[in-house]
């Protein structure tokens, strides 16, 4: 077979054979924001491209480099999303999320899209759990996302991770730690990349979160945001550390999280994997206190973090994570002869009204093809109507893993009490 076309580079089909792992997370994911209080929301897939200027940073490789963004045919330019607290932020904002009271508590499940190298565990398109919290400045705020980030990767069953706290400052303290970066980046400039001379003058921070070897290199002792912090940043960040201490949520201080994108302020964090290679991070977050006002509305607290599913999937495995299976279909009701088909059909839909998933044959198979096909949808039960089975109204009702056998009546109330004795 010579196809048309294949998926594009970057992106990844999700077939039904692995479906049931995606089902588990999302499922998983949406239990444990309802159990601290979050509620679901949607944006749109595209933005339009100011947003993520603004709202994301024009110093950051997401910006400068990541973007798929493109004229429409209104000549409006574009972006297809490439995280999402941005979003959220506008939604939050543009339809008044605020007036239902705060902290407002949102949760989202998106795709992003991110032109970048593709590698394991980064795609050019891929799936995020977020978490958004308006409306909570202190510290408790801050060690709930991450409690409850950490709740999440104990429910998935995944241990060989490490949390790694940081604070990158306010406002007000941020600006001599960037002088200082700045004289010593300044000093060694003939060795950093284009990218990194250009953020030099414009956000010398972005130097620090650059993925040249060199960059690295030239980074390795550079000035520590923790020195500069101001007086509030500090009281701010020990309580944090405090409040995890508590909850007994073990955690190192790594003093080069910065983060990839220019909102935070505070606290930023990552939980670390040693189990896939080179891209660790499964979840990374922090606090962005001026973003709602970056974004024209009124100045508000805001915090939250993002978790790739593809790449939680690729730990789990790496783990060996058993992920439960979707349930198998209940019953498979199979055809032995013309006269049987339509009660066939009729007791299939009657037993979906009643909440039973049933199946029948749809292909003219013969019989033993229909239990062969059966046995492959790992259907729990199955039934065979005949000309006689309709005559008596009886059937026998097959356990399909156990072989055992039960005279049943051709009803679907009748049926589903008998499989769900």
């Amino acid at each position: 077979m010579e196809l048309l076309t294949t998926a594009p580079k970057g992106t990844k089909d999700v077939t039904p054979s692995e479906i049931y792992q995606w089902h588990y997370i999302e499922s998983v994911a949406k239990k444990l924001a309802a159990d601290f209080g979050f509620i679901e929301t949607r944006v749109p897939t595209f933005e339009h491209t100011e947003l993520f200027l603004r709202g994301v940073g024009d110093t950051t490789d997401v910006v400068q480099k990541e973007m798929y963004t493109f004229n429409d045919k209104g000549g409006r330019s574009i972006t297809l999303r490439p995280e999402g607290t941005a979003s959220v932020v506008r939604s939050y904002l543009e339809n008044s999320i605020y007036a239902a009271g705060l902290p407002a508590k949102l949760f989202y499940i998106v795709p992003n899209f991110r032109y970048e190298n593709t590698q394991k565990g980064r795609l050019r398109e891929h799936h995020q759990f977020g978490v958004e919290c308006f409306g909570a400045a202190g510290p408790e705020a801050d060690s709930e996302i991450i409690a409850l980030a950490a709740e999440y990767l104990r429910r998935l069953g995944v241990k060989r991770v490490k949390l790694e706290i940081n604070s990158v400052g306010c406002p007000k303290c941020r600006p001599a730690y960037h002088k200082a970066l700045k004289d010593y980046f300044e000093a060694r400039k003939e060795r950093l990349c284009p990218t990194c001379l250009e953020r030099l003058d414009k956000n010398p921070m972005r130097i620090l979160d650059c993925k040249s070897p060199i960059c690295q290199e030239v980074a390795k002792d550079a000035p520590v945001g923790l020195d500069f912090l101001c007086e509030e940043c500090r009281e701010h960040f020990e309580k944090v550390k405090a409040y995890l201490d508590a909850m007994g949520i073990a955690y190192t201080v790594n003093s080069r999280i910065v983060r990839g994108l220019d909102y935070y302020t505070k606290t930023v964090f990552e939980f670390v994997s040693d189990a896939i290679g080179a891209q660790s991070t499964v979840i990374g977050g922090g606090r962005y206190d001026g973003l709602v006002s970056t974004l024209g509305g009124e100045a508000t607290p805001g915090l939250g973090f993002g978790s790739g599913i593809e790449r939680m999937l690729l730990v789990m495995e790496a783990e060996g994570v058993e992920i439960p299976r979707d349930e198998p279909v209940s019953i498979f009701v199979a055809c032995q002869s013309p006269e049987a088909d339509m009660k066939v059909q009729l007791l299939v839909n009657d037993l979906r009204r009643l909440g039973v998933s049933a199946v029948r044959d749809i292909t003219g198979r013969s019989l033993k093809a229909q239990m062969k096909y059966a046995g492959k949808l790992g259907a729990r039960w199955s039934m065979v109507l005949g000309g006689s089975e309709i005559e008596s109204g009886t059937a026998k009702l097959k356990n399909m893993e156990t072989g055992e056998q039960a005279d049943c009546p051709i009803d679907a109330e009748a049926i589903s009490q008998a499989i769900r004795a």
